[in-house]
C-alpha cells in the first residue's frame, strides 16, 4: 500500500473516513505537532483556514453551534483522520468548529505547502476527492434521516452507516464510540429520547447495552476491559 497515504482496512472493506497522510511526509514538508487540551478550540466556524490538520492521538468534535448554543455534531474525529479540510479546496471560511474532546495531539501543515503537496503528489489529490465525496454522501444521508420522525429509525440508520464505513465503531467488539449525548447531537434528538429509544432497541435485540456501553446488535460484545476499542 502506498506509503504516502493509506486507508484503514477492516473486515474486507476500507474506512473511507480515514485517510492518513504519512506523518514523515508532513514533517518533511514543514508540518509541526501541536498539543491541544480537552475543551480547547482548534478553529472556529467562519474563521479563515490557514492549515491542514490531521489528528495523531485523542479525539476532536467537529460541530456547529446555533444562536441558542445548541450543538449539532458533524463528526467525532479519530486518530489518523484529517478534519477541516474543505476550506483548503474552496478558499471559504471554516464551515464548522473543531474542539478537542480530550487531550489530543495534532499535526498541521500550512495551506500553501499543502497545495504544493497536492501538485507534487496527484495520487493524494485523487484520494482527497474520494474522501470529500464520501463525507458529502454522509451529509445527504443525515439530511434524509432527519426527515424521519421515528427516533429508533434515526439511531438505527446512523449506527448501521457508521458500522458500514468503520467509523466511530470498534471493529473488534462492535462498541459504538459515541455517547448518547453525541448521538443526540448528530440526530437532532433530545438525549432523553435517545436513551429511551436505545433501551427499546436493546429490548428488541437491535443493539446490545452492556455495562452502559452500546454495541452493534449483530456483533458479540466482549468484556470492554479486554478490548482496545
Amino acid at each position: 500500500m502506498n506509503v504516502i497515504f493509506r486507508y484503514l482496512y477492516f473486515a474486507g472493506k476500507y474506512n473511507y473516513w480515514f485517510m492518513m497522510i504519512d506523518i514523515n511526509l508532513l514533517l518533511a514538508l514543514g508540518g509541526v505537532y501541536k498539543n491541544v487540551a480537552a475543551g480547547e478550540m482548534i478553529f472556529m466556524e467562519g474563521s479563515r483556514c490557514n492549515f491542514y490538520y490531521q489528528l495523531v492521538s485523542g479525539k476532536v468534535n467537529w460541530i456547529n453551534i446555533n444562536e441558542d448554543g445548541k450543538e449539532y455534531l458533524q463528526s467525532v474525529v479519530e486518530p489518523g483522520e484529517c478534519f477541516g479540510e474543505l476550506p483548503l479546496f474552496d478558499g471559504e471560511p471554516y464551515a464548522a468548529t473543531a474542539i478537542a474532546q480530550e487531550d489530543s495531539l495534532i499535526i498541521k501543515l500550512h495551506q500553501a505547502t499543502f497545495h504544493q503537496m497536492l501538485v507534487d503528489h496527484p495520487d493524494i489529490h485523487g484520494q482527497f476527492s474520494k474522501l470529500l465525496a464520501q463525507r458529502l454522501r454522509f451529509k445527504f444521508f443525515m439530511l434524509r434521516e432527519l426527515l424521519n420522525n421515528h427516533p429508533e429509525d434515526r439511531i438505527s440508520s446512523l449506527i448501521k452507516y457508521l458500522q458500514d464505513t468503520n467509523h466511530n465503531i470498534c471493529t473488534t467488539c462492535g462498541k459504538v464510540k459515541l455517547t448518547r449525548q453525541q448521538i443526540a447531537n448528530m440526530t437532532c434528538l433530545r438525549v432523553e429520547t435517545v436513551i429511551r429509544a436505545m433501551r427499546q432497541m436493546h429490548d428488541r435485540g437491535e443493539i446490545r447495552i452492556l455495562k452502559g456501553k452500546v454495541y452493534c446488535g449483530n456483533m458479540t460484545p466482549i468484556i470492554p476491559a479486554k478490548c482496545a476499542g
